[in-house]
């Protein structure tokens, strides 16, 4: 009698696991026909449409849309609605822990990792000796300076796609690390609750240098903006240490290691691990602290604004307030510079406002103990996706239209050509860019879909705990795909 009830039990669990791993695999296939079938849709109904940015040298003007822009844009947000509603299907933590913990051991690297370090470092410290150099001395055409093709086409664009792509590097070619390493260190302690804010206001500052100045089309101005960073840079890894700047005060170091995040290709145990991409962005010490969440936000938000600003219906809406302010007295250059400066300020408060309130909406919507601002850290390093995918839709025009032209400035650095070769990228590759926001997007949904399940004990109170982010999601779709139907036009004011 036990024994039958025993094998009765065990053909109820059996078939209970069959059916679930049906369901799974019903929802896998569901999920990805849904994903192809939207991408489709918006890559058959738009023309060429190409992201702006105010800091790019290749602003080519965009096309219009082949269809309506409402339909265009309802078509976006619904796309990560109807993934977001699919991912909900998902509820077993068992497949959901075993995506996010499959990985594949490469081979063993720190066997030679210290001379590679040493090379690398050296190496960035000729590129920065060179740019700082040339940016004064060299040609002051943008298209053949190597200054400016180096650290808008390296820098800005390249280096982070092959960090969210193929794993981060900059560790290793850092030059102010090789500088510093040369150097005594350690004066001061670094103040803990600091945290990461000075790298906040580090990338901020940057993004307001680039949209100000001419540095994207002036070599000499680029020149002296690097040469600045470099002495703040060294002097704050001096005074407390390299670690703890680096970690915590440099801008570029920490967009470099929240975009390591999204990696497929990690360093760990000193071997190269190769995993799903997005894995570790449900790891809890990815975002620790409020500054964290703040630099993910500015990296969402400057990409965005500097896409904003290169459109017809940025410039008007700048020169409307530049006209508005017109009643005290100033130069029509410095009120602009204002405008500038309140809309990066102001937009980026918004945007952080909006995901920190729906952190405290989560909480008030499943009633758990969990306080907002943990909820908020949690879900933080899902919007690392949708960063990745926005700098991808904004920079893969510029790599591989001034490629040619960086491959000559490497090759002749010191007399370049001076008519260097660039590339006009085919209209199907400029639409793109669609995809790589989508796909940012639907990466973002299920991080934060994977989170849930870890934060939450209730399956119930998991699916419902990203409602609210899910809804700024789709709010921050929108926004960009609605950036990426305006018509180009260049920044006014400004040098």
């Amino acid at each position: 009698m036990n024994t039958g009830a025993s094998e009765g039990r065990h053909t109820d669990l059996c078939l209970r696991s069959r059916l679930r791993n049906r369901v799974v695999s019903n929802t896998k296939l569901r999920l990805l026909v849904q994903f192809v079938t939207w991408v489709a849709i918006l890559t058959l109904f738009t023309e060429t449409v190409v992201a702006g940015n105010g800091m790019t040298l290749s602003k080519q003007p965009r096309d219009t849309l082949a269809i309506p822009r409402w339909l265009y844009l309802a078509t976006g947000g619904a796309t990560i609605g109807a993934s977001a509603l699919l991912a909900s299907f998902v509820t077993d933590r068992a497949f959901i822990r075993y995506l996010h913990n499959w990985s594949l051991s490469g081979p063993t690297v720190d066997n030679w990792r210290t001379p590679f370090v040493w090379v690398g470092r050296g190496l960035g410290v000729v590129v920065l000796g060179l740019a700082v150099y040339l940016g004064q001395t060299g040609p002051q055409l943008p298209t053949a300076s190597f200054t400016i093709l180096v650290t808008f086409v390296v820098v800005r664009a390249g280096l982070p796609m092959l960090t969210y792509l193929g794993g981060n590097l900059w560790p290793v070619l850092n030059p102010w690390r090789g500088i510093v390493s040369l150097l005594p260190t350690g004066f001061r302690t670094y103040p803990e609750e600091l945290a990461r804010w000075p790298a906040v206001g580090g990338l901020l500052l940057l993004v307001w240098v680039e949209v100000i100045f001419p540095v994207s089309t002036i070599p000499s101005v680029l020149s002296i903006v690097i040469l600045g960073y470099s002495v703040v840079t060294i002097a704050g890894a001096v005074l407390v240490g390299p670690n703890a700047w680096f970690e915590n005060g440099d801008p570029l170091s920490v967009l470099f290691r929240f975009f390591g995040a999204v990696a497929p290709v990690k360093r760990r145990d000193g071997k190269l691990t190769v995993k799903l991409p997005g894995s570790d962005l449900t790891d809890a010490d990815v975002i620790t602290d409020t500054s964290d969440v703040a630099f993910v936000i500015a990296l969402i938000w400057e990409l965005t604004y500097s896409g904003f600003i290169t459109t017809q219906t940025g410039v008007a809406t700048i020169e409307t307030l530049v006209s508005l302010s017109n009643i005290g007295v100033g130069a029509v250059q410095i009120r602009a510079i204002l405008i500038y400066t309140l809309l990066l300020l102001s937009g980026y408060v918004v945007f952080f406002g909006a995901y920190w309130y729906a952190g405290v909406l989560s909480r008030r919507r499943t009633g758990t103990y969990i306080s907002a601002k943990r909820i908020a850290f949690r879900f933080a390093p899902s919007l690392l996706a949708i960063a990745a995918g926005y700098h991808l839709a904004h920079y893969t025009g510029l790599a591989v239209s001034l490629s040619p032209a960086l491959g000559m400035a490497i090759v002749s650095p010191l007399s370049p050509p001076a008519n260097p070769l660039t590339l006009s990228p085919p209209g199907w590759f400029e639409g793109l860019s669609i995809a790589y926001v989508l796909v940012g997007h639907l990466l973002a949904i299920w991080a934060a879909h994977a989170t849930a399940y870890e934060l939450f004990s209730s399956r119930l109170v998991a699916i419902r705990s990203q409602y609210p982010f899910i809804v700024v999601m789709i709010g921050y779709t929108v926004i960009s795909l609605w950036i990426l139907s305006l018509p180009g036009a260049t920044p006014p004011y400004l040098p």
